[in-house]
């Protein structure tokens, strides 16, 4: 059984609200380490906590601990997108969003549109996501038009 692309949204959403409260109550030392554990509290399945600072700093991330610490300012997705860059501006414009780009998803061993929420709290950005199933995301479409908008990079 599938679910939806909203309840999806939901999923991650509350999954990235979980994580800021864990952050309100632990500070920021200890859900860091957590947020980081590959075994921790904030992995499950194919959902995932990771942490960027508004400069791109990579702060937290337990899937791929080489990319703790890293700067992913100018990190681009499989299209080429700047698309880090575009949730940072989007997180210190409106504290949070969605926002879909290309990923390759090792569990589907290819390339596929990836959603994430994000939310912005005391210069950190938090984020989840989900794989989409669907060939043709209407997100991945609005944000390609934006893009190709834009022409800002």
């Amino acid at each position: 059984m599938s679910i939806s692309r909203q309840t999806e949204k939901g999923l991650v959403t509350n999954w990235v609200k979980q994580a800021v409260s864990f952050y309100d109550r632990a500070g920021r030392e200890i859900s860091m380490a957590e947020f980081t554990n590959p075994h921790g509290q904030f992995v499950r399945d194919s959902l995932y906590i990771f942490v960027i600072d508004l400069d791109g700093k990579v702060l937290a991330h337990p899937l791929n601990e080489r990319y703790t610490g890293k700067d992913f300012l100018h990190f681009r997705d499989s299209d080429g997108r700047f698309f880090i860059l575009k949730v940072l501006e989007n997180a210190k414009r409106n504290g949070n969003g969605f926002t879909t780009y290309k990923w390759y998803n090792p569990e589907a061993g290819k390339e596929m549109l990836k959603t994430i929420y994000y939310e912005e709290v005391d210069g950190m950005v938090f984020c989840s996501g989900f794989y989409s199933r669907e060939e043709n995301c209407p997100d991945f479409i609005a944000n390609s038009m934006i893009w190709d908008h834009e022409q800002l990079f």
